[in-house]
């Protein structure tokens, strides 16, 4: 039997945008080093290259799986567009595009505190109530209430204009005309940011919403405060949009503090996917200690329990810098609190457990005993931490064939590229490909390929998924593929890739099975 040589990358980089019928474009770059997984029907052995040695702990002339594989690129490709879309008409300048520049001109003025506005009859010059509202946008005219926003030494003095914040906010309202209606002239808002302030006036101002990044969080906490019911919910689909593992806890923590359900279940998703990415993200050390322990008590959390103990004590370490205590095995373990009886020790393996935890310092001398004993011992000890694993999330797989065969020198393998494009309709990680065995197997079962962790894939977008196989044997390939396939409430739809260039398309060939977390 011959060998075969695998190497696995798994990426995607950013590339200028064509167009040729389609827009092509790729998302921001990923590398994952993928484990092979055996199920009987690959070759003899199954040699890895790659930029990094072997695993500390790993056999280098182990046994391995079937058929060699090479993960080449994970792209995206946005649907079509049509030509208008892409290559707009260019009109002549007209009064109303002149007003508008005019009004973004201003509105630029305003928000670096310059107020001036040429001239007695600026009035004339906007045809709309929205362009002339824009134009009182931190503007000094007319201005009937000042607001000092920002904590002490950080304040800015922003002017604005009862009538038109009542309008936007019924919170204002309440303050200028309600029963209760304040008559002071200036107002302290120490808990917003100036930033922040500012957006949300925008859009009241000017029925527009800027937000980044750095400034959503304070301005969706501003909208709450003031009750602007659309810019929250802007913020919070902003979010929804940038969630990534490396931002999922802290967001879950903003989340329940916001009371914003639909954000806490799509950061849930993200956590429990990749756990792993999440619990070591910088993030993960700044949570709240209620967000820490409902996240130790995550049922679903598809992540070794060792990764677990490591996060937990470096949210400790993190803990006892805000709270200015050295940060000693004493005080992790004080901060810590009952939440180090979340982390399910007695579940790790025995060498993650004597090399790790035993050895962290972290548990007292008859706790290390207890669970020593609990591994060894035939009378176990009664354990103040949890000893059952965690379920973690069941993996799914899209099959998108109907049928498979071999057939004598029809399809072999000389480091040639199989690739196929596919969409989802909800977001799903990608937790690895199914890849058919060489045909000295069965043609009953593919093996999987796994990512070292799962890739978050985005609904609406096209993917192309790439292996390179290389070796001597023939392989079984799949037949009657289908064009769109149904799993659970996730919905594939399925394209023809121009990298493939080993014969793998929708009707056949390779890369029978994508395997995914939903």
């Amino acid at each position: 039997m011959g060998k075969w040589e695998t190497e696995a990358v798994f990426q995607s980089g950013a590339v200028p945008c064509t167009f040729d019928g389609v827009i092509q474009g790729w998302l921001a770059n990923w590398l994952a080093i993928l484990i092979p997984k055996t199920n009987g029907n690959e070759p003899e052995s199954v040699r890895i290259r790659s930029n990094k040695g072997p695993k500390k702990g790993s056999p280098t002339n182990s046994k391995l799986p079937p058929v060699c594989y090479e993960i080449i690129t994970l792209k995206t490709k946005k649907k079509k567009k049509m030509a208008a879309e892409i290559f707009p008409t260019k009109k002549p300048a007209t009064a109303a595009s002149a007003s508008t520049t005019t009004v973004q001109q201003y509105q630029q003025q305003n928000l670096n505190n310059n107020n001036t506005i040429q001239g007695c009859n600026w009035q004339g010059l906007y045809p709309t109530i929205r362009e002339r509202n824009s134009v009182m946008f931190n503007n000094e005219l007319m201005a009937d209430v000042h607001f000092v926003v920002g904590p002490p030494g950080g304040t800015q003095r922003l002017p604005g204009h009862r009538y038109v914040l009542a309008v936007g906010s019924s919170v204002f309202h309440a303050m200028f005309y309600g029963e209760l209606a304040e008559d002071k002239d200036e107002i302290r808002i120490p808990d917003v940011e100036p930033a922040s302030f500012l957006a949300m006036l925008r859009y009241i101002y000017c029925d527009e919403i800027d937000l980044c990044a750095d400034t959503v969080l304070a301005t969706l906490y501003a909208a709450k405060k003031y009750i602007v019911p659309h810019l929250a919910r802007a913020c919070v689909n902003f979010l929804e949009t940038s969630l990534s593992a490396k931002n999922a806890c802290v967001l879950l923590s903003q989340s329940c503090l916001f009371e914003e359900p639909d954000l806490t279940q799509r950061c849930w998703e993200v956590i429990d996917a990749q756990a792993e990415l999440a619990l070591r993200s910088e993030g993960f050390c700044d949570i709240d200690a209620q967000t820490l322990e409902s996240i130790l008590l995550r049922e679903t959390l598809n992540a070794k329990e060792l990764v677990v103990f490591e996060a937990a004590l470096s949210w400790a370490e993190a803990e006892c810098q805000r709270r200015e205590l050295p940060p000693s095995i004493d005080n992790k373990r004080k901060v810590l609190g009952k939440a180090v009886y979340l982390i399910r020790v007695p579940t790790m393996a025995l060498d993650d457990f004597a090399n790790g935890a035993a050895q962290s310092g972290v548990l007292t001398l008859t706790e290390t005993n207890d669970i020593f004993l609990w591994y060894t011992a035939a009378k176990k000890p009664e354990l103040q931490f949890a000893s059952e694993p965690r379920k973690g999330l069941s993996p799914q797989r899209c099959h998108r064939f109907q049928s498979c065969a071999y057939r004598s020198n029809q399809w072999r393998y000389r480091g040639r590229c199989d690739s196929i494009q596919f969409a989802v309709d909800k977001r799903v990680f990608i937790a690895g490909f199914g890849l058919y065995g060489s045909s000295c197997g069965s043609a009953d079962n593919t093996f999987p390929v796994w990512f070292e962790y799962p890739v978050q894939i985005e609904p609406d977008t096209f993917y192309t998924a790439s292996v390179v196989l290389d070796g001597n044997e023939l392989s079984y390939f799949g037949q009657e593929g289908m064009t769109e396939v149904q799993c659970g409430r996730v919905t594939f739809q399925f394209q023809c890739s121009s990298d493939s260039t080993n014969g793998t398309g929708v009707q056949g060939g390779q890369i029978p099975e994508l395997i995914f977390y939903a």
